[in-house]
This record gives structure tokens, C-alpha cells and sequence, in this order.
């Protein structure tokens, strides 16, 4: 007889997120995974079918958690100040829960090479979603006259994106909290100025 597995799947797909996120989808191990979810191998196989599936499910959550924590960063009244918040949302916070360093997506961006299609496909979403929240914001910031209508949202939404990707990341290199702080002030120097509408008559 089967029916539902007699285990807690969020937890497994947390404890699978951990293992992943600190060593990597190459260097994590079927042992080790085992040992951070509680299942046997043959539960671990039976339900997520091999490591990639596994790792499928937990990037899937990692996603979800960095989208639903820049979404709620969003709180300021213009489309630049919600950009530098979601970028601010993204500095190290004294007495938040510990967690590995770095970002998963970027560290399984790194080992393409050794992601299945399905596990690549996943983190290119994963990492194509965010940069989406930042083009939205840029093109509103141009519908309400914050950026000439001429600026270059793809260049924007990528230098951005990879501001967001330096502050979870170069901690692990020694950047201090204050270092970082003033790293966003610099990339928010990089919002284009809107020149103001000329009213300059010709004069005869």
C-alpha cells in the first residue's frame, strides 16, 4: 500500500537547502544530504527520485524566499527609493538567523557545468526573475519621469542585479557591513539624472 510520505517535505526540502547552499550541488553528497534530512537513501530516491530532483525542489524555495524578501523591501513611494531599499533588504543584519554565506543562485550559476538542463533551466528562471523585479522598477521609474525615457533598462537592470549579488557574496571576501552600506550608495550613483524640462525661449 502507498500513500503520502510519512515525513515533513518542507523540512527535508529545508535541511536540503542548507546542504546545498553551504557545498555546492557538485561537492554535496547523497551522505550528507541523508544526514541533514533524516531519510534513508531509499526514502531520499523514492520521493525525489536522485540528487538532482532534490536540488530542483530546494532551489525552488531558495527562489522563493529571495523574491518574497525583495517584494517586501518595496515599501518606499518612488521606484528609485524601492530599488535602493530591495538593494539595502540584501546587506548583512545583526541577529538574523544564521545562514550559509553567499547566494545559492549565484554559486549554482557557477556550476553550470555540472547541472542536469532541468537544474540549469531552474537557476537561469531563478535568477531571470529577479532581474524581472528590477526591470519593472526601472520602467515605472521612466513612466513617472524618475529616468529619461531613453535609459538603458538592460544595462541598469543587470548592473543592479549584480550589486545585489556583490552584497550577499563579498562578506565571505571581508567587505564590513559600513563598506557595504556605502557600496550601495556608489551603485545607486549609477541611477542616470533626468534632465529638467527646458524652458528656454529663443531669444531675438
Amino acid at each position: 500500500m502507498t500513500g503520502k510520505p510519512q515525513f515533513d517535505e518542507a523540512a527535508v526540502v529545508a535541511a536540503a537547502l542548507e546542504v546545498f547552499w553551504r557545498h555546492g550541488y557538485a561537492a554535496a553528497s547523497i551522505q550528507q544530504l541523508t544526514e541533514a534530512t533524516g531519510l534513508s537513501r531509499s526514502s531520499l530516491y523514492q520521493r525525489f527520485q536522485d540528487k538532482d530532483g532534490l536540488f530542483r525542489e530546494a532551489l525552488a524555495a531558495y527562489t522563493a524566499r529571495v523574491l518574497q524578501r525583495a517584494g517586501a523591501a518595496a515599501v518606499a513611494s518612488t521606484a528609485r527609493g524601492r530599488l535602493e531599499a530591495l538593494l539595502r533588504e540584501f546587506l548583512p543584519k545583526e541577529g538574523r538567523a544564521r545562514r550559509p554565506p553567499g547566494c545559492l543562485l549565484a554559486r549554482s550559476c557557477a556550476e553550470m557545468a555540472d547541472l542536469l538542463p532541468a537544474g540549469r533551466a531552474l537557476v537561469l528562471d531563478g535568477l531571470g526573475r529577479q532581474r524581472a523585479i528590477l526591470v519593472a522598477l526601472l520602467r515605472e521609474a521612466i513612466a513617472n519621469g524618475e529616468l529619461a525615457p531613453d535609459a538603458d533598462v538592460d544595462a541598469l537592470s543587470w548592473h543592479f542585479l549584480g550589486v545585489s549579488q556583490a552584497l550577499l557574496n563579498l562578506p565571505q571576501a571581508g567587505a564590513k557591513p559600513d563598506e557595504l552600506r556605502r557600496m550601495v550608495d556608489v551603485a545607486m550613483a549609477a541611477w542616470p539624472s533626468v534632465a529638467p524640462a527646458s524652458s528656454t525661449r529663443s531669444k531675438r
